[in-house]
C-alpha cells in the first residue's frame, strides 16, 4: 500500500512538472511616428504608441492607427509564428521545455499629416461625383 502511494505520488509531481515548465511568452510592439497615436488591434483598443500587448495566436491582425492630425492608417500584417510552434515542436517548447521562451515582434508605422483640401477643390470632387451619379 505504501509503495502503490509513493508511485502515485511521484506521478502526480512528474505530471505537474512537466506541465508547469515550459512557457512561450508572446509579445507584439507597435510604434508609430509620431508617437502618440491610439492603436487598434483587429477592432480593440490596446493603447497610445508605443504600445506593446500579449498575444496567443499568429496569423494575419488587422490596424487601426489614428492621430488628429495625421492621416488614419487602415491596414493589416501578418504574424508568422517560429518554427517551434508548429507540431510537433510546440509541445517541446510550450510544455516540457524547462527554459521560458520570449518570443517577441515589432512593427513601426509612420503616419502622413493629413492633407487639408481648398473649398473649390471640395466644390469640384463633388461636381465630379455628381456627374459620375448621373
Amino acid at each position: 500500500m505504501l509503495n502503490r502511494n509513493i508511485r502515485v505520488m511521484a506521478a502526480v509531481f512528474v505530471t505537474a512538472g512537466l506541465l508547469l515548465s515550459g512557457c512561450v511568452e508572446r509579445k507584439l510592439t507597435i510604434n508609430t511616428e509620431p508617437q502618440g497615436a491610439m492603436v487598434e488591434l483587429n477592432d480593440e483598443e490596446i493603447g497610445i504608441s508605443p504600445v506593446t500587448v500579449s498575444f496567443n495566436w499568429y496569423g494575419d491582425y488587422r490596424l487601426r492607427i489614428s492621430k488628429s492630425g495625421y492621416e488614419t492608417l487602415n491596414t493589416h500584417r501578418m504574424l508568422k509564428g517560429p518554427w517551434y510552434d508548429h507540431f510537433p515542436f510546440d509541445f517541446f517548447a510550450q510544455i516540457v521545455s524547462p527554459k521560458r521562451i520570449v518570443d517577441s515582434y515589432e512593427w513601426s508605422f509612420e503616419l502622413s499629416e493629413k492633407q487639408q483640401i481648398s473649398r473649390d477643390e471640395l466644390i469640384r470632387r463633388a461636381l465630379d461625383m455628381q456627374q459620375q451619379l448621373q
